[in-house]
């Protein structure tokens, strides 16, 4: 498996990818924090190694480094269907865009592969971590 670095300076898509979030909200019936549901791909999401995070909002990207805050990568989402997630990154470093697409595989892991072929993971970011 590829690690967040190697892929930062290997494909800016990558790089873009390994910031993506989760959404939390009541769970059935409305009880608030300690019965949290998560859908889709909204919301924050690490890379497995911890280096960076990407949040999913209504259609927007962004990945950001966990380290320092800095934004790496915007871009924008959509839903191929139920659970492919098609992302177009712009990197900002690099200035270039490139897309990735992604596998909701389970409510807590993205599987994702970039245009150049490179695959990475992104496990969703608990709440109030």
């Amino acid at each position: 498996m590829l690690n967040v670095r190697t892929l930062f300076s290997a494909t800016p898509v990558v790089a873009l990818l390994a910031l993506a979030g989760c959404q939390t909200g009541p769970g059935p019936g409305g009880l608030g924090p300690s019965a949290t549901r998560q859908t889709g791909v909204e919301g924050d999401w690490l890379s497995t190694d911890g280096v960076a995070m990407s949040r999913f909002t209504g259609g927007a990207f962004e990945t950001l480094a966990v380290d320092t805050g800095n934004k790496l990568a915007t871009g924008s989402y959509r839903y191929a269907d139920a659970r492919t997630i098609e992302i177009s990154v712009t990197s900002i470093i690099r200035q270039t865009t490139s897309s990735v697409n992604c596998a909701l595989v389970t409510p807590q892991q993205l599987n994702c592969t970039s245009s150049a072929g490179q695959q990475f993971v992104l496990v969703r970011r608990q709440a109030g971590v």
